[in-house]
């Protein structure tokens, strides 16, 4: 089934060969006479609800446009309030936030083991949104114990970097080798896609997921699967001697909380190397810049959602009070990340500045007020909608 308040074409999603398992399209207002049509040639019946909350508000259901909405309560009260009322309630909902992934953190380390408990983290930020899910199936499927178990340390680094992308990618189903008569191995820009297919081969894996559990569609080039995969085979590889966890722990603790977003990023930043560093994906030369395997933004994501929890947690499961003191100290104090799509429509709907979300902190909390507030349609329990506070 899917839900929207008008037809799908205008977001071109009946063309996304993911929705050919729609059954039922259920919209608001329907505003196209003919049915979706899917990408697989399937007509799917649409479900309109105006006529039905017409007639339980005991309108005529003709009368009621379906664009018209109330005021929102919230932006009617931020416009009366002051920059540091609102600054504090968005940095007190950041910090319930980051409190709940650190519980959540928490929660997994007894059950998981730390090391497997970050490195699932990791894995489900570098998915982005839409691919969040399959990474984090990913991992578990190839958990982070047969990775170190392949990588020994007499082995060059090359040789560990092709173990790494081939069982990851070859688990996800990302390898090329289920359409053969595509490539040519033999190519010297493809080298390195034959060696992983034969180091594929070695491993004798048989189970695997399928290239459909994975998102491309409307998916930004750089975040491409294949490439967010390639990007933790790299870290792994920086990582190889001391481990994922005591390596990134270690580096963590390093690091001056005044200079704490460079010192941060820096633990996580993946240039494009090696194959990668001129392919956008598998038969996919790129242009002449080839983006970052992990930029500065999925970093600061990473350090936000994932690195900066899991120590608090880390610290608080070890004893270590230090450690967790100084990894809430950095969140607090953590500058602004890129705006996402979330982001910005919350301030639009809430009538704020740009300026005013200055941390990442206050961008939490906007995300944190959208997901257990405005999508739950529990106006009257926000603080933004008050009179008082």
């Amino acid at each position: 089934m899917s839900k929207s308040t008008s037809s799908p074409a205008a977001g071109g999603h009946h063309q996304d060969p993911l929705y050919n398992r729609v059954i039922l399209h259920v919209v608001y207002w329907h505003d196209v006479p003919a049915a979706v049509v899917l990408q697989n040639g399937q007509k799917v019946p649409t479900l309109a609800l105006q006529k039905y909350v017409a007639e339980r508000a005991g309108r005529d259901s003709e009368t009621v446009n379906p664009l018209a909405r109330r005021p929102m309560p919230c932006r009617a009260v931020v416009n009366r309030r002051s920059d540091s009322f609102i600054g504090g309630i968005l940095e007190t909902a950041g910090d319930r936030r980051f409190l709940a992934r650190v519980a959540d953190f928490w929660a997994a380390l007894p059950r998981t083991g730390a090391s497997q408990v970050l490195y699932e983290g990791i894995m489900g930020a570098l998915g982005y949104t839409k691919n969040k899910l399959p990474m984090l199936e990913l991992a578990r499927r190839m958990p982070l114990s047969r990775l170190v178990a392949v990588a020994s340390r007499e082995i060059p680094d090359d040789e560990c970097l092709a173990r790494y992308q081939a069982l990851l990618l070859g688990i996800a189903g990302l390898l090329p080798s289920p359409r053969v008569g595509r490539y040519r191995w033999e190519d010297a820009t493809e080298a390195w896609v034959g060696r992983l297919e034969k180091t594929w081969v070695a491993f004798g894996q048989t189970v695997t997921m399928a290239e459909d559990d994975w998102y491309s569609f409307k998916v930004r080039p750089s975040n491409l699967p294949r490439r967010r995969i390639a990007a933790m085979s790299y870290l792994l590889l920086r990582y190889r001697d001391e481990g994922l966890l005591a390596g990134l722990i270690y580096e963590l603790e390093k690091v001056s909380p005044d200079n704490g977003r460079v010192g941060l990023e820096r633990l996580l930043l993946i240039s494009a190397e090696g194959y990668w560093g001129g392919n956008m994906d598998f038969c996919l030369p790129g242009g002449r810049v080839i983006p970052a395997l992990l930029g500065e933004s999925r970093a600061d994501v990473v350090v936000v959602n994932v690195l900066l929890p899991f120590a608090v947690a880390c610290g608080r499961a070890n004893s270590r009070p230090e450690l967790a003191e100084k990894a809430s100290e950095m969140y607090r104090r953590y500058p602004v990340l890129a705006e996402n799509t979330l982001e910005k429509h919350m301030r639009n709907q809430l009538g704020i500045s740009r300026c005013l979300v200055n941390s990442a902190r206050r961008q939490q909390g906007l995300i944190h007020v959208y997901q257990t507030l405005c999508s739950q349609g529990k106006c009257g329990e926000c603080p933004l909608s008050r009179e008082s506070y």
